[in-house]
């Protein structure tokens, strides 16, 4: 099965809802969840050809689509790619079944938010698969449409100024990033022959001035870190979790703000190596201020939507710092950080999400003693807090160790100001933690109820990675490993070689 298959099939489901008349909203959710379970099938099943031997792109293919301008139609992925991929079609139905109810009092109805969402799946896989960059484009600002939908029509509070404050933070990156697809248009036209193939744009910066070359960089650069979203482009970012609901809430942090760190690996290091190397040592700075700055907020915050949207802008600190470390275990660490950052996040929102329900609040304190109470969300929260903190055991630490070992071997001071993120991480989770489920029971949550069957449905399987990831990484990092091993390569380095006895 093709990859323009897999990606057309959410667009077959939104059209098939589309037929379905409104006010069969319980089959409009079937037909939604069976949708993204056949994708996520059928995705697994295109994975288990993968050669994880092979570094090169697979599953290629390519098809002229504008051919005035040299764009085709090309997809194929890397091993990042594909468990980038594989994170996003997973998530994708426990979206739907863990938020059943969650569209029924928004603006446009059930019908117009279940096919946002199998909209917006589409264009993720789209964006992680093109080989064609003005294609990557195309989908890079077309996500923006139905999750500026979902954040505007579905949330909460000022939802509305959220989603404007996204769009307008996103457009102007992609506005910056529009101007340096265009001077590289103009470049590759001057030298042989226009082209957006990913593969020979990698061959150009031979051919272009050290100013030239940064100059496109820092388009590319800065729309990814607001998308990821990164110090000092990260403030969109907690007012959008804060009124999103919880499945969009998890679209946006768990799956699309990893376009943001792929594009770092996947343009700026392999098109721009010569400004890679220039801007590294500013992005290493920039990713440490992100993992101490989002700590201290976390730690201050006091609604539970915007602590997790603060955990992130640090983990995504964590994540940055891995791609710009440039060695093979920062490499590895940094996507297998993404792919576990997204199954943490999640947990983390379908609890908050269910307590915010019954609660009718998303204050922190108005959680105490809920353990007495919910013990099953009580616990399930416990335990999705403890992988953002990157517990020992649980899939988030593999990928943290990862990121500052790999880091600690060329920067070992960067590696050690970033360990300090993971003393503030105990932090701001575990005090939470106290105040939410521990201590005396909150007046208004003797009569909460415990998670329902779908609820536990929905949570089982994503701690149940949180828990086999961390105990068993392999199968992931055999698929990463190449990839990043490659990317190292073609950058010029070699991973540093490791020393005994102070060096002597």
């Amino acid at each position: 099965m093709t990859l323009t298959i897999i990606m057309m099939l959410p667009l077959l489901g939104a059209a098939l809802i589309a037929l379905i008349p409104s006010a069969q909203e319980r089959l409009v959710k079937q037909v939604a969840l069976a949708t993204t379970l056949v994708v996520a099938a059928a995705t697994l099943f295109k994975a288990m050809s993968f050669d994880v031997d092979n570094t090169e792109l697979q599953f290629r293919q390519s098809y002229s689509w504008i051919p005035s301008f040299g764009i085709n139609w090309g997809l194929g992925v890397d091993g990042i790619a594909l468990v980038l991929i594989l994170m996003s079609v997973i998530l994708a139905p426990l979206v739907i079944l863990g938020g059943w109810n969650e569209s029924e009092g928004g603006r446009w109805g059930v019908k117009t938010f279940y096919i946002l969402i199998l909209v917006l799946e589409t264009m993720v896989i789209g964006v992680f698969a093109a080989t064609d960059l003005f294609l990557f484009y195309v989908f890079f600002e077309a996500m923006l449409i139905p999750i500026y939908f979902l954040l505007g029509g579905y949330g909460s509070g000022e939802r509305a100024a959220a989603a404007v404050k996204f769009l307008l933070y996103s457009l102007f990156g992609g506005l910056l990033m529009l101007a340096s697809i265009i001077g590289l248009f103009v470049i590759s036209g001057q030298n042989g022959g226009v082209t957006f193939d990913i593969t020979e744009l990698s061959e150009l910066h031979t051919l272009m001035s050290s100013t030239t070359q940064n100059i496109l960089f820092l388009g590319f650069f800065i729309a990814f870190a607001i998308k990821a979203p990164l110090w000092p482009f990260h403030t969109w970012l907690p007012d959008a979790a804060k009124s999103g609901s919880a499945g969009t809430s998890i679209l946006l942090l768990g799956i699309l703000d990893k376009v943001g760190t792929y594009g770092m690996i996947r343009f700026c290091l392999s098109i721009f190596p010569d400004a890679s190397k220039t801007f590294t040592p500013v992005i290493i700075v920039l990713s440490l201020i992100s993992i101490l700055y989002g700590a201290f907020l976390a730690i201050g915050a006091k609604d539970i939507k915007r602590l997790i949207a603060y955990t992130s802008i640090s983990h995504f600190g964590f994540i940055t710092l891995g791609i710009f470390a440039m060695t093979t275990q920062s490499q590895s660490g940094a996507t297998l950080y993404m792919f576990n950052h997204g199954f943490s996040t999640a947990a983390l929102f379908f609890v908050a999400g269910w307590m915010i329900i019954r609660r009718g609040s998303s204050t922190i304190s108005d959680f105490g003693g809920l353990q007495r109470v919910t013990p099953i969300m009580a616990w399930s929260f416990f335990i999705a807090g403890l992988s953002g903190l990157a517990l020992p055991g649980l899939s988030s630490f593999v990928s943290e160790f990862l990121v500052l070992v790999g880091t600690y071997t060329r920067y070992p001071v960067a590696a050690i100001i970033a360990t300090f993120g993971i003393v503030l991480a105990a932090l701001y989770i575990l005090i939470p933690v106290q105040r939410a489920l521990h201590g005396e029971t909150t007046p208004g949550n003797e009569n909460l109820k415990d998670l329902n069957l779908r609820e536990k449905i929905t949570i089982a399987p994503v701690i149940a990675i949180i828990v086999f990831l961390g105990f068993y990484p392999s199968p992931l990092l055999k698929i990463i490993n190449p990839a990043a091993a490659h990317i190292v390569q073609q950058q010029g380095y070699s991973d540093p070689a490791p020393t005994m006895n102070g060096g002597k």
